[in-house]
């Protein structure tokens, strides 16, 4: 008589990681790559040193975070995972500079960062959501446009604050190739790119001003 064996308790119905061990994965993964940027910006010469240090490069991370844990329907779980992403991001650098380098100092703006890694985790892990299972041609549009639109946002720092040219072109041609690389149709390559501009400019305005307002 033949059997069905049951599930594993590692994977879910849909083939994927069950949300435990996709859930510790993100945490290793964000809290790896937190040390990673923080020894990196001893590695990168000069002004690319900023670049182990982007926030766009962060909140990318919670993106794929959300996109590793979400399913269909799971926008609670890809929140989850943004934030899980982006809280380890953040304890894996100051981690390491308290314990491998000379001390992180002031905890000021470590939490500063915890508190960013609260907001925008979650916001990108949902932008995640919405670009792998939206059902409308809108939301998922609006999901990548967050993610290109990040880019530009550093662009337009690196370009208008920094007068790192280089950096900002770099930046900039990510916030091009996001929607050209990762939009389902010409239509919505377009339509994502333009939704991108206003998003840069909001967060330029909203994000990296205030931010800048804090630095030493």
């Amino acid at each position: 008589m033949s059997t069905i064996a049951p599930p594993s308790e590692n994977t879910q119905p849909n083939g994927g990681l069950a949300i435990p061990a996709a859930t510790l994965t993100v945490a290793i993964s964000g809290t790896l790559l937190g040390v990673l940027t923080n020894v990196a910006q001893g590695w990168l010469p000069g002004a690319w040193n900023q670049i182990a240090n982007s926030g766009a490069v962060w909140s990318a991370v919670a993106f794929a975070g959300g996109a590793f844990i979400t399913g269909p329907g799971a926008a609670r779980r890809a929140a989850v995972g943004g934030l899980i992403a982006e809280v380890g991001l953040v304890l894996g650098y100051y981690g390491y500079a308290e314990f491998g380098r000379d001390g992180m100092g002031s905890m000021f703006f470590p939490l500063v960062w915890l508190g960013v890694a609260c907001l925008a985790g979650p916001l990108f892990g949902i932008a995640a959501h919405l670009w792998r299972h939206g059902a409308r041609t809108r939301d998922r549009i609006v999901g990548l446009a967050a993610l290109a639109g990040l880019f530009g946002m550093e662009g337009l720092a690196y370009a208008l604050d920094l007068h790192y040219a280089l950096q900002a072109s770099a930046c900039f041609a990510v916030t091009v190739l996001v929607p050209l690389a990762m939009a389902r149709t010409a239509r919505e390559r377009a339509l994502t790119l333009l939704t991108a501009v206003p998003c840069a400019l909001l967060a330029y305005a909203v994000v990296a001003l205030p931010l800048q307002s804090l630095s030493p």
